[in-house]
């Protein structure tokens, strides 16, 4: 793999501005953070124009948000997302709302 990315959700982030770039000199990491659920769809076909061959999601995108990433990028490059046990919902809810 040569470039992938990951879009996270945090409060005040745009992601016009809010983008890095960790390069190994083997692999692209970018990552970009969205501020809205609903700028993760575009900020994912952002990744796949840039080259990006594999995009992983924050798990706060929840299965509705990852499932519309995947049905934006389609068969393009694989999706994926970081999921929490039911261990964690408590802390989640807490951090979330």
């Amino acid at each position: 793999m040569r470039q992938w990315g990951f879009v996270y959700l945090a409060d005040g982030c745009d992601p016009a501005r809010d983008v890095s770039r960790v390069d190994s000199g083997e692999c692209l990491t970018v990552l970009i953070g969205v501020g809205r659920v609903d700028q993760v769809v575009a900020a994912a076909r952002r990744l796949v124009g840039e080259g990006a061959q594999l995009i992983e999601l924050c798990g706060a995108f929840g299965p509705v948000w990852t499932a519309r990433v995947i049905e934006a990028v389609g068969s393009e490059v694989p999706v994926g997302s970081v999921m929490y046990g039911a261990e964690a919902t408590e802390q989640l809810h807490d951090l979330f709302g």
